[in-house]
């Protein structure tokens, strides 16, 4: 999400680092589409030559597969690193430490940080295209007599602590007049929850895509839609502040983010291609990742007034509701990385 090698090899349970993909001028058969519009000014910024990014990927959107898939990075006068993690308190973690310099996130994992005076800032917004689709849920066994978040008085929940499906599972509660303290919060990673959740050992599960998604294909049912007013359906690119006071190395990672978003804006426009991608990087069946694909078509915009609004009630509720011990102020903590006004949908891609 360069290494301080001992940081990352520790962390290697929900950490996988990819290899480098180096401006070495050579294409492979399906690199054209963004090559050539990805290297625009690079000449411009010898400098660049010098520097190594880590980009964090939060659970497997594509990030990766769709950078070769696109050729996105080719011929870039800098090189780039993938590292994979399974959710975001770690990948946020490891932004603040240095060992990433930038990656998505869910809305929690941000607040969960500042919380813990972790030192990085939220520079963009991963938006929704399809913001009815919900990117997480919180479900129930195909046999389970819970109808309504209500319902869910007294029961236990499997959530990964400090992610968008912690805020989900304490927003539905909220919604309902429900504290944590109505239920049995049981905090576990997307794979111990996976495990809990088909053994009957908890009566529900907050997780994201795809695990939700396989999990309704299987049998689960939806209990609460991960959809506003009690969920967000953006992500948050966030970086290392010590990078962002670099301006060489602001400038640098800001060309990092811009060509992601061509990615991002490429893969909308070629949905096939992009749920190959998606399949490759989590590991599931192509027709698991064409079901999951609504959730995930998005534009990167800068971090906009309405977003630190919703970050700020979602942070408050966290504090007034004991899963933080400290205040934050969401503001603090955002550093515009992308220019005023800028939208990834409007890019002109080739398909």
């Amino acid at each position: 999400m360069h290494e301080r090698t001992s940081r990352v090899v520790g962390a290697a349970a929900s950490l996988v680092l990819a290899g480098v993909l180096v401006g070495c001028g050579s294409q492979s058969e399906t690199a054209a589409p963004l090559s050539d519009a990805a290297q625009a000014g690079d000449a411009k910024h010898p400098e660049w030559s010098k520097y190594t990014f880590t980009v964090g990927d939060n659970g497997g959107d594509g990030t990766e597969a769709l950078a070769k898939l696109t050729g996105v990075f080719d011929n870039a006068p800098y090189k780039v690193k993938f590292a994979r993690f399974t959710f975001g308190p770690p990948l946020v973690q490891a932004a603040a430490s240095g060992d990433i310099d930038l990656g998505s996130v869910g809305d929690v994992p941000p607040i969960t940080g500042a919380a813990k005076e972790y030192g990085f800032k939220i520079v963009a917004v991963n938006r929704s295209l399809t913001p009815d689709q919900a990117l997480e849920n919180i479900i129930v066994p195909k046999e389970s007599k819970l109808k309504t978040a209500a319902d869910l008085k007294g029961k236990k929940i499997a959530i990964p602590q400090g992610s968008s499906a912690h805020g989900l599972a304490l927003n539905a509660l909220k919604s309902v007049g429900l504290t944590p303290k109505d239920v049995k919060l049981v905090f576990l990673d997307p794979a111990a929850g996976a495990t809990a959740f088909n053994t009957g050992k908890v009566d529900a599960w907050s997780i994201w895509n795809p695990q939700s998604a396989i999990a309704v294909k299987n049998g689960a049912r939806v209990l609460v839609k991960g959809l506003p007013p009690i969920d967000q359906t953006s992500n948050y690119y966030i970086a290392n502040d010590k990078l962002l006071k670099d301006k060489t190395k602001r400038a640098a990672l800001t060309d990092v983010l811009k060509r992601l978003s061509r990615e991002f804006a490429w893969a909308v426009k070629n949905p096939d291609k992009y749920a190959q991608a998606l399949s490759q990087e989590q590991g599931i069946p192509l027709a698991d990742a064409k079901a999951e694909l609504a959730a995930y078509s998005n534009r990167l915009t800068p971090v906009q007034p309405s977003d630190i609004e919703l970050e700020q009630k979602l942070a408050d509720a966290f504090r007034e509701a004991g899963q933080i011990t400290k205040n934050v102020d969401v503001k603090s903590i955002t550093d515009n990385l992308l220019p005023a006004g800028y939208d990834s949908s409007k890019l002109k891609v080739s398909s």
